[in-house]
């Protein structure tokens, strides 16, 4: 029996392809130097949350770099790429909505070589299964080698954003139309502020994805074809479309706040101008009053029969104009 199987390695898949097709569909994995390939061969090895022991047989099988074997085993890596001799090192961050509107993060560390791909994923439940049975189906793609399988996973990985992006933008679009209504209830401010934190820590974790990609499609980098380059530019213009709508989510919620505020304003102003006005109306009856309630002994028309009524018609005058000219300027 293989030494790992009795290690119970966490291996998902362990396949060689020549000519794109499958011509072992188990490899020992054992810790011993493999020998070259014939050309137009390579290994594609899938793990899922190995540990130091484990990482150790495939670091002696395909001689792994020490330092990228370290930083795959770190599953709180920002994305990066690294060229160790004849070697390429990817870190990518992957990415799955939760419950409560949380986004929880894996990662998948991809080490490519001439004639091989390793792949290790923390964290996510979202596996390469379907992903590898779609490219077995296509020998055409898969002939191309181990750099286009790399960005068959990337594309995936970042493909795998757009549901989060989806269920974000249903979110605010619903609190958008909301606050046109009426200003936000406190749990809603709260949600508001909580969404965009979650935003702000999904750029700063998967956004350098847009710089591993742009380097891949850019720079003259180990085990990657001139030709592939044009695959990788794609997932490049996908990231690059990601983080636009992230920014655009941001700005949305930015403006729901400031709208909702400067709404409030305008509501409480208007409350303002109305008491104001009415304020104003009934200071004359009361001004009034207060004059006839002086202790005076001799006072105009207080033995006049025509003195109350005049009054009344007075005050009613003034009352009536103030509240035509209130009515005029829109303050009532």
């Amino acid at each position: 029996m293989p030494l790992w199987h009795s290690l119970a390695m966490p291996i998902v898949a362990s396949r060689r392809y020549a000519a794109g097709r499958i011509v072992e569909a188990t490899l020992p994995l054992d810790g011993q130097p493999r020998d070259p390939l014939p050309p137009g061969s390579f290994d594609w090895i899938g793990l899922h949350a190995p540990d130091a022991a484990e990482m150790a047989l495939l670091q002696a099988q395909f001689g792994l770099h020490p330092l990228a074997v370290e930083d795959a085993l770190n599953p709180m890596q920002m994305p990066k790429v690294d060229g160790y001799g004849q070697q390429l090192f990817i870190v990518a961050r992957t990415a799955v909505f939760d419950v409560g509107e949380k986004i929880e993060y894996g990662q998948t560390a991809l080490f490519l070589g001439p004639d091989f791909l390793v792949t290790v994923r923390f964290g996510s439940e979202r596996a390469h299964s379907a992903l590898r049975t779609r490219l077995e189906t296509d020998a055409e793609r898969l002939t191309e080698g181990p750099d286009y399988v790399a960005h068959a996973i990337l594309d995936f990985i970042v493909d795998g954003y757009q549901p989060i992006l989806e269920k974000l933008e249903v979110a605010v679009q619903t609190i958008e139309e909301r606050a046109i209504d009426a200003f936000p209830e406190p749990s809603t401010i709260r949600r508001i502020f909580r969404l965009r934190r979650q935003l702000r820590r999904f750029v700063r974790i998967v956004g350098p994805m847009e710089e591993v990609c742009e380097r891949l499609s850019t720079t003259d980098l180990p085990c990657i074809d001139a030709g592939a380059r044009v695959w990788y530019r794609d997932v490049l213009d996908h990231m690059r479309r990601t983080l636009r709508r992230i920014a655009g989510l941001n700005e949305t919620l930015a403006s729901v706040v400031e709208t909702a505020s400067l709404l409030e304003q305008h509501r409480q102003g208007t409350m303002t101008r109305q008491l104001a006005a009415w304020a104003a109306i009934l200071a004359v009856p009361t001004a009034i009053a207060g004059i006839y309630g002086m202790n005076f002994e001799y006072m105009p028309e207080l033995r006049q029969p025509w003195g109350y009524p005049a009054v009344l018609a007075l005050i009613g005058a003034i009352c009536g104009g103030l509240w035509l000219r209130f009515r005029k300027i829109d303050w009532l």
